[in-house]
C-alpha cells in the first residue's frame, strides 16, 4: 500500500473516531428522550387506566395511534431533513414532540388520550430514520453496525433510566405542580428536556463533514470523499426517488424490521404488566419501584448482546446470519416464557428475547445502503421505519385485544414469536446485493442544506 494511501486511511480512521465522539453523545441523549416519551405511557398504563377508565383495548389501540401518525408522515419527513439538513429539521422534531409530550399530562377520557398520542407520532416522524440517514454521511460502512448500535444503546438504557424514573413521578407525583395524578406529573416533567435538548441540536449538530468545525480541512475532506467513494463503488448511480420506494428489497426488509419492532414494542408496552402480573401469579409482591427496577434488567443484558453482534458484524462484514439467528432465539424464548413455574425463570426468558430484538435492529439498518444512495436511500429508509413501527400500532392493540380475550398475555406472545420468525425467515431468502438503479432526477437528489 502507498505511503500516501496509508496516510488517509489514518486521516479517515481519525475523522472517523472524532465524529463517534462528537456526534454520538448528543444523538443518543435525543433518542433517549424519544423513547422515553414514546413508551412512558407503559408506565402510565399502570394507575392512567383506571383513571381514564380504559379497557386493555382501548389503551393498546390509543398507544398504538402513535404510530398511524407516524407511518404517514414518515417518508415526507426523511425527504425534507435530506433537502434541508439535520440541523434544523431534528431540531424541529424535537421541539414540537416535547410540547406534546406534556400536553399528554391534561387529557381526559379516551378520545382525547388516542388524539394525542397520534399527534405525538405526527412530531417524531423522522426522527429514527432520519439519524440513520444521517450517520451514512459520517462514517465509513466498516464501522456503521458498531456506530448505530451505539446509537440504539438509547433504547435500552432510556429503560434502564427511564423505567424507575417514570415509575418515582408517578409514585410520588400526586399533587405536585397542582396535578391530581402521578401520571399526569410524568408526563409533563418528560416532555420538557426535549425541548432543551432540541434548542442544543440546533447549536451542536453539523449537517455534514465540512461543516464541523471540530474537524480539520484535510479530515473534512478524506472523510467525505472516502464514503463517497464506497457508496458510489456500492451503488454506482444515484437511487431515485420513485426506485427508493418500489424497490422489492425495501418491501422485503420492511418485513423484516415489522417482526422486530413488533417484539420490541409489545415489550416497552406491556412488560411492566407482565412483570405486575407476577405478582398474582407466583405469590409476591412489588412497589411501583420495584417493577421498574425487574423492568429495566432485560434491557441491561440487551444492550450488551446488541453491541457484541453489531461489532462481531462489522468485523465479518456478515449481515443476515446476524440477524436470523438472534430473532429465533428471541422467538423461542417469548414463545415458552410464559409458561415457565418461575419468576426467575419468566424474566430470563423474557431477557432473552429482548436480547434477540434488540440485537437484530442495528444489522437492519446495514442493509438499505447496500442498494439506494441518495434521496432514494432517504425515502426507502423513511418506508421500511415506517412500515415496521407500524407494528407499534398492531402490537399494542393486538396485544391488548388477546389480553382482554383470554385473560392473558400468553397469545400475544405467541404472536410476537411468530413475527419474529417471520423476520429471520425472510432476512435469510434476502439478497440486498445492488442491482441497477434508477438514476435519478427528482429534484433534491443532492441534499441541500447537507453541504
Amino acid at each position: 500500500m502507498a505511503a500516501a494511501d496509508v496516510t488517509t486511511d489514518r486521516t479517515v480512521e481519525t475523522a472517523a473516531r472524532t465524529a463517534m465522539w462528537r456526534l454520538l453523545p448528543l444523538l443518543s441523549l435525543c433518542y433517549l428522550l424519544n423513547y422515553v416519551d414514546r413508551v412512558n405511557v407503559g408506565f402510565a398504563a399502570l394507575t392512567m387506566n383506571a383513571d381514564l377508565g380504559l379497557s386493555s383495548a382501548a389503551y393498546g389501540f390509543g398507544a398504538g395511534l402513535f404510530f398511524v401518525g407516524y407511518f404517514f408522515f414518515e417518508v415526507p419527513s426523511n425527504v425534507i431533513l435530506h433537502r434541508v439538513g439535520a440541523r434544523i429539521w431534528i431540531a424541529r422534531i424535537m421541539i414540537s414532540w416535547g410540547l406534546i409530550a406534556s400536553t399528554t399530562a391534561f387529557v381526559h377520557g379516551e378520545i382525547g388520550f388516542s388524539v394525542l398520542r397520534f399527534l405525538l407520532g405526527v412530531a417524531e416522524a423522522g426522527f429514527l430514520p432520519g439519524v440513520i440517514l444521517y450517520l451514512t454521511y459520517w462514517f465509513p460502512r466498516a464501522r456503521r453496525a458498531k456506530v448505530v448500535a451505539l446509537f440504539f444503546l438509547a433504547v435500552p438504557l432510556s429503560s434502564v433510566l427511564g423505567a424507575p424514573i417514570s415509575t418515582l413521578l408517578i409514585q410520588n407525583g400526586d399533587g405536585v405542580l397542582g396535578f391530581d395524578a402521578g401520571w399526569r406529573f410524568m408526563f409533563f416533567v418528560e416532555g420538557i428536556p426535549a425541548l432543551l435538548v432540541g434548542a442544543l441540536v440546533l447549536l451542536l449538530l453539523p449537517d455534514r463533514p465540512s461543516r464541523a468545525r471540530w474537524l480539520t480541512a484535510t479530515q473534512q475532506h478524506a472523510l467525505e470523499q472516502r464514503i463517497t467513494q464506497e457508496d458510489s463503488t456500492q451503488v454506482p448511480q444515484q437511487t431515485g426517488l420513485r426506485a427508493g420506494l418500489r424497490d422489492p428489497r425495501v418491501i422485503a426488509l420492511s418485513v423484516i424490521y415489522f417482526g422486530a419492532a413488533f417484539g420490541l414494542y409489545v415489550l416497552a408496552f406491556f412488560l411492566p404488566q407482565v412483570v405486575s402480573g407476577l405478582q398474582e401469579r407466583f405469590g409476591v409482591r412489588f412497589s411501583l419501584l420495584d417493577i421498574g427496577l425487574i423492568t429495566a434488567v432485560p434491557y441491561v443484558v440487551a444492550s450488551v448482546v446488541m453491541l457484541l453482534n453489531a461489532r462481531h458484524s462489522d468485523h465479518t462484514g456478515e449481515r443476515r446470519l446476524h440477524i436470523a439467528v438472534p430473532a429465533s432465539i428471541g422467538a423461542v424464548s417469548v414463545a415458552v416464557a410464559l409458561y415457565l413455574d418461575s419468576p426467575y425463570l419468566v424474566m430470563a426468558a423474557m431477557t432473552l428475547c429482548a436480547a434477540g430484538v434488540f440485537a437484530v435492529t442495528p444489522v437492519i439498518w446495514q442493509l438499505p445502503s447496500q442498494f439506494l444512495t441518495g434521496v432514494g436511500a432517504a425515502a426507502g429508509i423513511a418506508l421500511i421505519n415506517s412500515f415496521g413501527n407500524l407494528s407499534g400500532f398492531v402490537g399494542p392493540y393486538l396485544t391488548g385485544w388477546l389480553q382482554d380475550l383470554t385473560g392473558s398475555f400468553r397469545a400475544g406472545m405467541f404472536v410476537v414469536a411468530g413475527l419474529m420468525l417471520l423476520a429471520a425467515v425472510t432476512v435469510l431468502l434476502l439478497r440486498p446485493e445492488r442491482a441497477p438503479v434508477e438514476a435519478t432526477s427528482d429534484p433534491g437528489g443532492t441534499p441541500e442544506g447537507n453541504g
